[in-house]
């Protein structure tokens, strides 16, 4: 008892001393000072600033930097973590220093549902990432083979207007972001697998909602990413969940892949599809020897999955924002519909090539992409210590754009609460500010080189369903188990749920009503 009475006694001497020569050494400049970090909240030991979060990260991140500024340092349990919120600090990190920004954080939970991060999304910037980055630009997902893939997206579309019509005949009410998601979901499903996912029980069916799962449990937050000391442990009973789901959604590919194999191994020359979907396009690398990058299995399931995530859902929320809008703005619905009716006339359906003619309704998606972005997060992480506005920015810290906050900015936006297309529209009645990254007020599809390669096609899917659902209906919302009338108080309510395209907490419900049949 005696010794270790000694040993604590010496041990405290040690410690205290360490101490005295550290401030003495750091008085006297023999040791650095801590490099100037952002400012900060008072963290609490352990958990760091993790007890500011809420449910909706993003409206509590713009809370924090209406407090201590536009860049802002934070600790999530060990993880040194940046607040980005105004357009200058995000140029700052996503154009002048992008070299020291061009990598994702690696997540537990998404790291294993991707193939430990072989997917296009989250692999880190090299070698692997820049082929890939490239094959997207010019044959997965760009102009020619979106051209090509052009009358999948108008057929589908078709199909999504005669069964609104179906329900409208029967005074039915719908869902419309069920009914959007499942649109979007056929489109992409289609492009990718040539078959629908509208089929229940079938395979693109059962793949769309594996996917979901996977997203869902990808998003979750995940204790063991924040504190290092429950690292080993599956306190969440994550492990178990992401395991099976995996494991199903694997199964399923691998059989569309062997198919596909099949198929391409019987068929000659000329009985090859006039157009190829996703899946042959990156099966052709998969068995090129000659290939730049040889890719794996595992990186064309991954490559897929991104696909349903990230390109079914955020277009599908984007449209039901939008029309939620229109809803509550019932003067802007009869400014966009007057438009459509002076460029398209009565007899036809609005089509992608028509949406460069219409800049009221192009205003309409950025208003709605400004105001309810589906990536409310750009979330990147430094690659080494960097200089950002005077402030030190250590190596692997995490680093969230808050998309959401600098579109409600009121340096850059008049009024940034309100909804009002005409403030992208110039005197000459063009829409102007695009959304390809160029002006970072306004970051929908995030800037520079990890800029989302799917714009493109999310730009000719959501205007031209947005266009075609005004030119042939009317919404109408049930108050008190009657139609009621569309009026500026706001029928609709514009809450945000948690999720990884912020979603609205309640779905649109509405009853639609034929104005237009442009399929007689």
């Amino acid at each position: 008892m005696a010794d270790f009475g000694t040993y604590s006694l010496l041990l405290l001497i040690w410690l205290a001393s360490t101490l005295f020569l550290r401030l003495i050494f750091t008085k006297l400049g023999i040791i650095n000072r801590s490099p100037h970090l952002p400012p900060s909240p008072r963290a609490l030991p352990i958990i760091g600033h993790l007890y500011l979060l809420t449910k909706l990260p993003h409206q509590s991140f713009h809370k924090i930097s209406t407090r201590y500024g536009p860049l802002v340092y934070l600790l999530f349990g060990s993880r040194p973590c940046v607040l980005v919120s105004s357009p200058e600090m995000a140029r700052q990190c996503l154009k002048t220093h992008e070299t020291c920004f061009l990598n994702r954080p690696k997540r537990s939970n998404l790291d294993y549902i991707t193939y430990g991060s072989s997917d296009f999304v989250l692999a880190p910037y090299g070698p692997y990432w820049r082929f890939m980055k490239k094959l997207c630009m010019t044959q997965l997902l760009g102009g020619r083979i979106l051209h090509q893939h052009l009358p999948i997206r108008a057929e589908e579309i078709r199909l999504f207007l005669k069964g609104m019509m179906k329900k409208a005949e029967l005074r039915e009410e719908v869902n419309v972001g069920s009914e959007l998601a499942m649109l979007s979901n056929n489109i992409i499903t289609r492009m990718a697998l040539r078959r629908r996912c509208c089929d229940v029980g079938g395979e693109g069916h059962q793949l769309i909602e594996l996917v979901k799962e996977m997203t869902e449990l990808g998003g979750k937050f995940n204790l063991g990413d924040m504190l290092w000391f429950l690292k080993r442990f599956d306190l969440q009973g994550f492990g178990k969940r992401l395991e099976s789901v995996r494991s199903r959604y694997d199964a399923i590919m691998e059989r569309i892949m062997k198919e596909h194999e099949h198929a391409r191994g019987n068929n000659n020359g000329d009985d090859q599809p006039a157009v190829k979907d996703l899946l042959d396009i990156l099966l052709d690398i998969y068995a090129d020897q000659s290939s730049q990058i040889r890719l794996t299995r595992e990186n064309i399931k991954a490559f897929i999955m991104n696909m349903f995530g990230a390109g079914t859902e955020t277009s599908a929320v984007t449209i039901e924002w939008a029309l939620s809008e229109l809803i509550n703005h019932p003067e802007m619905m009869l400014k966009a519909r007057a438009e459509i009716d002076a460029v398209i006339g009565k007899n036809r359906l609005v089509e992608e090539s028509d949406i460069q003619n219409l800049p009221y309704l192009q205003s309409i998606v950025k208003e709605t992409m400004r105001l309810h972005p589906t990536g409310p997060l750009i979330v990147r992480q430094s690659t080494e210590d960097c200089n950002v506005n005077g402030y030190h920015i250590p190596s692997k810290a995490t680093v969230f754009v808050n998309v959401w906050a600098i579109g409600r900015d009121p340096c850059y936006w008049k009024e940034p609460h309100e909804f009002k297309p005409e403030r992208f529209m110039n005197k000459e009645g063009e829409s102007v500010l695009d959304l390809q990254g160029q002006n970072f007020e306004l970051l929908s599809f995030g800037a520079g080189r990890r800029s989302c390669p799917g714009a493109a096609l999310a730009l000719n899917v959501i205007p031209t369903t947005l266009a075609a659902m005004i030119q042939c209906f009317e919404w109408k919302v049930r108050v008190n188990g009657e139609d009621g009338k569309n009026n500026n108080n706001g029928i609709v309510d514009m809450e945000e749920r948690p999720g990884m395209t912020l979603p609205r907490a309640h779905p649109l419900m509405c009853i639609p009503l034929v104005r237009m049949c442009p399929f007689v």
